[in-house]
């Protein structure tokens, strides 16, 4: 029987019932739960609401009830319409008249909502250790690898050298605002509603702050309405979990193209790589292309409760059951793909002289070239055209930029001199950029000393 079934005269059609159901999913707050009915309990003996006796043997209760269903030794009841009703029915089996104490003073709604919150921030802390963890692997291999030169893209088209500790520690920083993005949705969920009760609060005098305080929480939520009714900060982790798979997404998709025969700068480890089922050569990059495939998994749920929030009026409503699934879908999902690009991109090996190899292709150098002519006077517009007739004498000849005499330099320009070949080297061209953020070594080991700190400043806060 439901423990809202004194106002109807017939049960729940089996139907509807099952649809109507969200233990499929909220069973996995059990833990959460738990903690806010022990929380509520030890307050409204505090307040004088109900004895210290039945406290106790309210908390002895749920501390069995948490180690059965830990156990595996829980029976779910089919009947039961969410894990708070599964858990209380079960609580009331047990201890009798207390478990039914249990729930005065509160709501499905203001439970449910703290449940959500309770798990929301400790998912984000996880997230935000996965997180690091990824952090810390591209660190690794930008140290390892700190001068290897690369072709530098835009457009998909070779542009300039750029080292690979230069490339990799761009989504270092990318992940860094991911971190950050994490943390204010943890933040956000940082309010307890526990106390709002329906809607309106409650006659009882509850102390909300004693148990925000017991859970954790730097304080309630003031206004009842809004504590039971706001989703805001599923929304914050959906979008901070969307932005981060857009990331890992882009990270996967470079990895996918520099691990193909026509680019050969990687070799994926074998434990993450899989093979054909008909093609015996072939090694794929599948679980790299599994991570940007689950990006559009997660912005799927976040744009799944931005639309069930769309126009919803205060205070709770059904719909609002719809808020769980995808949210921990989103944190599940970007969970293990934080786990798998970690290892994916330890276990990778680089082949630095692939990467040469193709630096040297695509007139990377031109810029430099126009900047020689730059800092000798020319306009850097004219500077511009002049290397831009080179480039074409050279896709005539089929030849690169330092395969040009210094006649081809100094038939279009005669400020060309002799020093123009100590321009063409790609490592001292990538070298070269010594600006702040810039690629030049020097400007990359300013920048790893600043992740390494921010690294560590991370890891402080969790």
């Amino acid at each position: 029987m439901a423990l809202w079934s004194g106002r109807f005269e017939e049960g729940a059609d089996a139907f509807t019932q099952r649809f109507g159901a969200s233990l499929p999913v909220d069973r996995k707050l059990y833990a959460q739960d738990i903690a806010g009915s022990k929380a509520h309990a030890a307050m409204l003996a505090a307040q004088g609401v109900i004895s210290d006796e039945d406290a106790q043997a309210i908390t002895k209760g749920l501390d069995g009830i948490q180690a059965d269903i830990e156990a595996g030794a829980f029976s779910f009841d089919v009947n039961d319409e969410d894990i708070h009703m599964a858990i209380e029915g079960e609580l009331t089996r047990r201890i009798g008249t207390a478990g039914a104490r249990l729930h005065t003073g509160r709501s499905r709604n203001d439970q449910v909502a703290t449940d959500t919150r309770l798990y929301a921030k400790a998912r984000c802390a996880q997230l935000m250790e996965a997180n690091l963890e990824l952090r810390h692997v591209l660190v690794q291999q930008a140290q390892a690898h700190f001068d290897v030169v690369l072709p530098g893209y835009t457009h998909m088209q070779h542009a300039q050298p750029v080292l690979l500790s230069h490339h990799l520690l761009a989504y270092v920083w990318m992940l860094g605002r991911d971190f950050e993005r994490l943390a204010a949705a943890r933040d956000a969920a940082d309010v307890s509603p526990l106390g709002a009760a329906a809607l309106a609060g409650t006659t009882y005098p509850l102390d909300r702050h004693a148990t925000a305080s017991a859970l954790g929480f730097s304080g309630p939520v003031p206004n009842s309405l809004d504590a039971v009714s706001d989703r805001d900060f599923l929304l914050d982790l959906l979008y901070a979990a969307s932005v981060s798979c857009i990331h890992l997404s882009r990270l996967c998709e470079e990895v996918i193209l520099w691990s193909t025969a026509e680019f050969g700068f990687i070799t994926l480890s074998d434990a993450y790589s899989t093979g054909s089922s008909i093609m015996p050569q072939k090694k794929n990059p599948d679980f790299a292309e599994l991570i940007r495939g689950k990006s559009g998994r997660v912005v799927g749920d976040l744009m799944a409760l931005l639309m069930t929030l769309k126009a919803l009026p205060l205070a709770y409503n059904k719909d609002l059951q719809e808020d769980k699934e995808g949210a921990i879908d989103a944190a599940d999902t970007l969970h293990d793909c934080y786990r798998c690009a970690a290892g994916m991109v330890s276990t990778m090996t680089v082949h630095p002289e692939a990467m040469m190899a193709q630096a040297k292709k695509g007139y990377l150098a031109a810029t430099d070239v126009a900047d020689y002519l730059a800092k000798k006077g020319m306009p850097f517009r004219q500077a511009h055209e002049v290397v831009g007739h080179l480039v074409l004498l050279c896709d005539k000849r089929g030849c690169d930029l330092d395969d040009l005499s210094l006649a081809d330099f100094q038939a279009e320009s005669s400020l060309f001199e002799a020093d123009i070949t100590e321009q063409l080297d790609l490592r001292r061209i990538a070298d070269a950029r010594t600006t702040f953020g810039g690629t030049g070594s020097s400007a990359v080991r300013e920048q790893m000393a600043a992740v390494e700190a921010a690294l560590a400043a991370d890891a402080a806060r969790l």
